[in-house]
């Protein structure tokens, strides 16, 4: 009986030391979401927080596109835009809009692509084809695009996604868990067996805490949302680790705390009840603790 417990210890330890092993790279992407200042100002103070990068939609206004790429070269940081799919007009027109929209993007030669694809309207076979337009485009070009589990797109909840997973097998996810947090209205708590596809389908990480009322938290640091932190820190390193053990590739994460009115404001005065770039940081700093990195 000694022996035996005694081995089964010595499982465990080799299999705790082999799981603690399992570290990779991260690196951290910066929204650019209620930006109010000068790329170059907004670069200089990502830089100093600690980014990697930034993710943003792609500027229209040529001087912006200049002033976007000296500021990217001046701070020496990586890039990565969003693509999405246009609702508002025909179906064939916003199809094509999308698909063409990452030649432009490629061009700046982006560590990823992600995309807010489709619409909840859609049929699946509509939303199908700018799945697929996606994917074409990244195999063709060797560039990462991902799908952002998001509401009012094909990803708004979780049982439909498992569809699209189970039929399109290249699709390959930005999990924003927080979106489905308050779609379901709740923490997901008894779904783990539901997300499991959907974490080992998942490749880059929308970081923002939502709640069963809400897609986020007014301040997650405040001590009143510590159990939904927890659950979003359980399922982000859930995503981290799996990718971690099947490849020595750096895994991206975009911080994604939003400004009023995501952000929760206070009546008449408009005000923002917390600091959007504070979260940011704080969230960011958060994953780093949890996975070891900077140690």
């Amino acid at each position: 009986m000694i022996i035996k417990l005694l081995q089964l210890a010595i499982l465990l330890f080799a299999t705790l030391n082999t799981y603690s092993q399992q570290k990779g790279n991260l690196e951290f992407f910066n929204t650019d979401w209620g930006r109010t200042v000068s790329w170059d100002a907004f670069c200089e103070r990502t830089k100093a927080s600690g980014y990697d990068g930034i993710e943003i939609w792609f500027p229209s206004e040529e001087e912006s596109q200049n002033q976007l790429k000296a500021a990217l070269e001046k701070y020496d940081l990586k890039v990565a835009f969003l693509n999405g799919t246009n609702k508002s007009i025909p179906f064939a027109e916003s199809l094509k809009q999308y698909t063409d929209h990452f030649h432009t993007l490629l061009s700046w030669n982006p560590v990823y692509i992600n995309c807010h694809s489709g619409s909840d309207f859609f049929t699946m076979e509509q939303n199908k084809a700018f799945i697929d337009a996606a994917n074409k485009v990244a195999s063709e070009s060797g560039t990462s695009i991902y799908h952002e589990t998001h509401r009012g797109r094909f990803s708004y909840n979780l049982p439909d996604t498992e569809k699209y997973l189970a039929a399109i097998p290249e699709l390959r996810l930005t999990l924003d868990i927080s979106h489905w947090m308050v779609v379901h209205e709740s923490l997901l708590e008894r779904q783990d067996n539901n997300l499991e596809e959907v974490i080992a389908r998942s490749h880059h990480i929308h970081a923002r805490v939502g709640h069963s009322e809400g897609p986020q938290v007014n301040d997650p640091e405040a001590p009143e949302w510590k159990k939904a932190l927890e659950r979003h820190m359980a399922i982000w390193e859930a995503v981290i680790q799996k990718k971690w053990t099947e490849s020595d590739s750096t895994f991206t994460i975009t911080t994604e705390f939003g400004p009023p009115y995501y952000m929760p404001a206070l009546p008449y005065t408009k005000l923002p009840v917390a600091d959007q770039w504070k979260a940011n940081v704080f969230i960011m700093n958060a994953i780093k603790k949890r996975m070891g990195i900077g140690k």
